[in-house]
């Protein structure tokens, strides 16, 4: 059934509730009262929202509330999957019912994959992978983790990945790929990662205490980060995880900061251009004493922020550190800069537009005057046209002499023919 063809609440009955409720994997039905304005309202809001992605339906009928055994205002998630179906037990808030179906709809122990990965990203809670190579080991670790995932249930999701198709996803966890099974905790929307002892046995037990642990706070993540640079070379600076921190967060200056890939060619195109941005500020005590320009590789390095492509350039404000402004503009030195001053705490404005270069006259060359016709004059011009003229008269002239001299022969032929007779 396509989402986007229905309505974002479907209106149902005693004739249609039943096929509702198996129309796809996930399914909410609200239990209403016709006069309960304020739960049909918060309860519509929240299926607009969700409307691309799950299935949303309503009816008012008391007798079919009775059947699914709740009474009006009530939610009910319809699932293909682990328990069938769950009750909402929550207010009937927008926001709360929105964050019931994202949690409720994942199963207890799911699979990451391509058409998965986003809503796991999107649910808001942290989220357990168990890297598997094959269906057996699926099959047995997913019985064992079952009732970890039953414990930590809306606080933790649980899924397994495929090891062989998606195993190279394991050193994004800090995990070394190859080595299966494995396990790891990552707060999504931080990117914090707590990998698992990969020499440890994942058994119920081992990670039961893991997962605890990890809930009470005993664990430290895992950071992956490159040395810390000696000092800083040149106007760009370097930051790495374990300086991000000092360089970024508790300087009290506007950091400008470009998270880029080695590999990617926009950033190697950008890089003369960056540098030559972070001159203006690097060689001007009084600019570099309030912004640094600096420069962080993303692939090499655990840091705290969202990153959806390279480069990604984000300003951090002195004083506002917590709220990073994105650069969408166009990545030439001038713009950087105006995006530094327009939103930096300092206002700097050390973009200086270059000299305009003087206009230069083109030169004819040799050639082009050889072959461009020269105009003539009007003194030049005449002449030709009288020895033109003359040539015609002269032509002219001989040939009305010969016809003068025709027709007089012919005269004389004719009365010397006459006399003959």
């Amino acid at each position: 059934m396509t989402k986007q063809s229905l309505p974002a609440v479907s209106t149902l009955d005693k004739d249609t509730i039943t096929d509702f409720k198996t129309a796809d994997k996930v399914v909410l039905i609200a239990y209403l009262d016709a006069d309960d304005k304020e739960a049909t309202e918060a309860y519509t809001n929240a299926a607009t929202a969700l409307r691309d992605d799950f299935l949303f339906g309503s009816t008012t009928d008391a007798a079919l509330a009775k059947e699914a055994g709740v009474k009006a205002p009530a939610i009910i998630m319809y699932k293909s999957f682990d328990d069938l179906k769950t009750v909402y037990d929550g207010k009937l808030d927008t926001e709360e019912i929105q964050q019931f179906v994202k949690t409720a709809s994942v199963p207890l122990i799911g699979e990451v994959g391509p058409e998965t990965y986003a809503g796991y990203m999107a649910s808001g809670i942290p989220l357990a992978y168990l890297f598997v190579a094959d269906d057996e080991s699926k099959a047995k670790l997913s019985a064992e983790l079952r009732p970890i995932a039953e414990k930590f249930k809306g606080k933790i999701n649980f899924a397994t990945i495929d090891a062989v198709a998606f195993g190279a996803h394991a050193g994004n966890l800090n995990l070394e790929a190859g080595k299966w099974p494995a396990f790891a905790i990552q707060e999504t929307h931080k990117n914090v990662k707590y990998p698992f002892d990969q020499d440890a046995e994942i058994t119920e037990k081992t990670i039961a205490k893991f997962v605890q642990d990890y809930s009470e706070g005993k664990i430290d993540p895992s950071i992956k980060s490159e040395p810390i640079p000696e000092k800083q070379e040149g106007p760009v600076h370097v930051v790495v995880a374990h300086n991000y921190k000092d360089l970024v967060i508790d300087t009290d200056k506007d950091v400008l900061l470009e998270f880029y890939a080695p590999w990617c060619g926009h950033c190697k195109n950008l890089a003369p251009k960056y540098e030559e941005l972070a001159k203006l500020y690097f060689d001007n005590p009084e600019f570099a004493s309030k912004v640094i320009v600096a420069k962080v590789d993303a692939t090499a390095n655990d840091i705290p922020d969202e990153i959806q492509g390279f480069p990604t350039i984000k300003l951090f404000p002195a004083g506002k550190k917590d709220a990073p402004v994105d650069y969408q503009g166009s990545r030439t030195v001038e713009d950087l800069a105006n995006f530094i001053r327009d939103n930096g705490a300092f206002k700097i404005d050390a973009y200086v537009p270059p000299p305009p270069e003087p206009e230069e006259k083109e030169k004819e060359t040799p050639k082009e005057k050889e072959e461009e016709p020269k105009e003539k004059s009007k003194e030049e011009e005449e002449p030709k046209e009288k020895e033109k003229e003359k040539a015609k008269d002269e032509v002219r002239i001989p040939i009305i002499t010969l016809a003068v001299v025709y027709i007089a022969n012919s005269i004389f032929s004719m009365s010397t023919r006459s006399c003959r007779r």
